[in-house]
């Protein structure tokens, strides 16, 4: 599958995922931990700066400010002689006292909160840490200054797996009940665009077909 290139008649909305960093797998909460790409990852956002380079030149590149996402943002807007722009409201979520813990680590820790977190995350207060409540606030703050700043254009959002999935649940106006109903692979890219009534509706989400060649496409990057 590919993304359709068509010409601008609303906002459209290029979702990334940084490429790998450690802690991936196994699984653990990196939240706001500021990791680099991988040597793995790097590839990942190569190619998926190739893939996307074919594309109509965004208006611009934003991106969390943690050093995953700038680097992966950073080689997605080389090819059109942009700068990315931090977004600081697009950071990863605040993982409080589960911050740079493993899954198993959580889960013999505070079985009940973590089984919570798998089955009903919306349900789940983190000690110290945001509810996704409180991260849907924040990311539908992100959401009304590029439909301000970018109307009727394209723009690269380069974030992290949590924010990701909310940001695509607050634009298809899912609840966050549903917050794992998508899988973001690292480079995975999903695509959303505006109606004619300023509503969203998504052309594709977690692209990866650009990441076959290394092994990391259709949910096997994780």
């Amino acid at each position: 599958m590919s993304i359709p290139d068509t010409p601008d008649r609303h906002g459209r909305i290029v979702l990334v995922r940084h490429g790998h960093v450690e802690g991936i797998a196994p699984p653990c909460f990196r939240g706001r931990a500021d990791l680099p790409l991988t040597e793995k990852g790097l590839k990942q956002a190569e190619a998926t700066r190739d893939f996307l380079s074919t594309l109509a030149r965004p208006a611009a590149v934003y991106t969390s400010p943690l050093a995953r996402c700038v680097r992966t943002a950073e080689l997605i807007a080389q090819p059109h002689q942009l700068a990315p722009r931090l977004m600081p409201a697009f950071v990863d979520i605040d993982y409080g006292s589960w911050q740079g813990k493993s899954f198993d680590d959580i889960q013999a820790a505070a079985p009940e909160a973590f089984a919570c977190w798998l089955r009903a995350p919306h349900l789940v207060a983190i000690p110290g840490g945001e509810t996704l409540y409180e991260v849907a606030a924040r990311l539908a703050g992100v959401l009304r200054t590029l439909v301000s700043r970018h109307r009727n254009e394209t723009v690269v959002l380069v974030g992290h797996d949590s924010v990701n999935r909310v940001l695509l649940l607050l634009a298809l106006e899912l609840p966050l009940s549903r917050f794992w109903s998508f899988h973001q692979s690292p480079c995975g890219v999903s695509v959303l665009e505006q109606d004619a009534a300023g509503g969203w509706y998504a052309i594709s989400i977690n692209e990866t077909m650009h990441l076959r060649a290394l092994g990391s496409w259709a949910g096997t990057a994780r």
